[in-house]
């Protein structure tokens, strides 16, 4: 996400922060290299005009040009203003006075659009509610078999009615029945077209009417760029939409989209889809997303990620093992399978405070995540718990039964060897470790 964006303004302000004194000359000129980065990473012509004049305003002023360090100054006035392009503060999907709450999802054909609608089902139902979706897309082939599929992996029931053509009166139905099973939440999921049409419009607000949603969620695709705010702006006029979901944003799109629409149709961003997995939608605050483009990391949501895919009793048995010193490779397995819940290993890095600029070019090998994996699942239970028993036969066999090489399933061992080593030195001076747990 914004990894092309945040590596080349990181480029920009590391040469101003090189610089002792700075001119409104250098700040201008600086300005219009972050105007060109914003405008290729296909951030709308007038949002990047209009922030740049809004940095420079403050910048050129004599509180940033007089302080004794003007080029992180200008950095802050760089944040604040994108933390107030991206909509200043995040805020909570509302919820009716009194239930269903019913969510509508709007947007066009592969957008993504069923997809999310599953997945916001799922990061409710964590929140401890329950949900269930409605199927009111009647014209596309096996709309409502796939979000059944997504129903299922969501684990919500799905609301349908397949002899029916009338998606406004499903959508009634679907309500209906989700106040007679005392349902929290209801996300219909609506028709979508390859491009916005009138007859698509007219159906969205039927709906709209019958079911009087709480929140019109529109779902736009991240990859798209300027389409993607072109169809946000229409959807916002002919239909209205309370929240603005972007999806595949773990993509290599230029992220200019999610940087355009606030500021272009009102709607605040309220979730963004960062993979394909049913638990990869993650609340938008502004604040993070702005430390995020600009490399500084986002702590605060790794944490949110590692509380969600990090079990807690796992990781209480785990901290009684180490004291122990009785970590095995079966419990190393585990770990490590809970670090994969938690998304893209790259991605997890970039959330730490200066890694981002770091991480420029570089292609972090996720095959070889899976490469350890099966070196362990070929083991046997007594291995896993005893590698010391892996002599060379045995590692011949485990290279074999995981197609890799006795080479690898060397590694593998003495890494694992010297971090039991490590792990005990740290024993001794620091209480309560966890090695994945927070």
């Amino acid at each position: 996400m914004f990894e092309d964006l945040t590596a080349r303004l990181e480029g920009v302000f590391r040469k101003l922060r090189g610089r002792g004194v700075l001119t409104e000359d250098n700040i201008r000129e600086t300005l219009r290299e972050i105007r060109r980065i914003l405008l290729e990473a296909d951030v709308h012509h007038r949002v990047a005009r209009d922030f740049v004049a809004r940095v420079e305003a403050r910048a050129v002023g004599q509180e940033v040009l007089r302080s004794l360090s003007p080029g992180q100054q200008v950095v802050r006035v760089v944040h604040e203003e994108l933390v107030a392009l991206l909509g200043g503060e995040g805020r909570e999907l509302r919820s009716a006075a009194a239930p269903p709450t019913v969510y509508m999802m709007s947007g066009l054909q592969g957008s993504g659009k069923t997809t999310a609608a599953g997945k916001l089902a799922k990061h409710i139902v964590r929140r401890g509610r329950r949900v269930m979706l409605a199927a009111c897309d009647i014209h596309r082939p096996a709309a409502i078999d796939q979000l059944e599929r997504v129903g299922a992996d969501a684990g919500v029931p799905v609301y349908a009615n397949r002899s029916s053509r009338d998606a406004a009166a499903i959508a009634v139905e679907a309500l209906g029945e989700a106040r007679s099973r005392g349902i929290d939440v209801l996300v219909v999921d609506t028709a979508g077209r390859l491009h916005i049409d009138a007859e698509m419009m007219e159906e969205a607000r039927r709906i709209r009417d019958a079911t009087h949603p709480t929140e019109t969620l529109l779902v736009v695709d991240g990859l798209t760029g300027q389409d993607a705010v072109r169809v946000a702006e229409t959807f916002q006029k002919d239909l209205g939409a309370d929240g603005v979901i972007v999806t595949k944003m773990d993509g290599d799109g230029r992220g200019g989209a999610a940087l355009s629409i606030r500021a272009v149709t009102g709607a605040p961003i309220l979730f963004v889809g960062t993979g394909e997995g049913i638990e990869a939608l993650e609340r938008f605050h502004p604040d993070r997303m702005a430390s995020r483009i600009l490399g500084m990391g986002d702590v605060l949501s790794l944490v949110e990620k590692a509380e969600q895919a990090l079990d807690e009793e796992s990781a209480r048995k785990l901290e009684e093992k180490l004291r122990r010193d009785e970590f095995t490779l079966e419990d190393f397995l585990v770990q490590m399978r809970e670090i994969r819940k938690m998304g893209p290993m790259e991605e997890l890095l970039r959330m730490i405070p200066g890694m981002g600029g770091k991480l420029a070019g570089l292609k972090l090998d996720e095959g070889a995540m899976r490469r350890v994996e099966a070196m362990i699942q070929s083991m046997t239970p007594a291995e896993r718990r005893k590698p010391n028993l892996i002599d060379g036969s045995r590692r011949r066999r485990v290279a074999r039964g995981s197609g890799t090489t006795v080479q690898d399933v060397n590694r593998l061992l003495r890494q694992f060897g010297e971090m039991q080593k490590m792990m005990r030195l740290m024993k001794g001076g620091r209480k309560g470790l966890r090695l994945f747990g927070s």
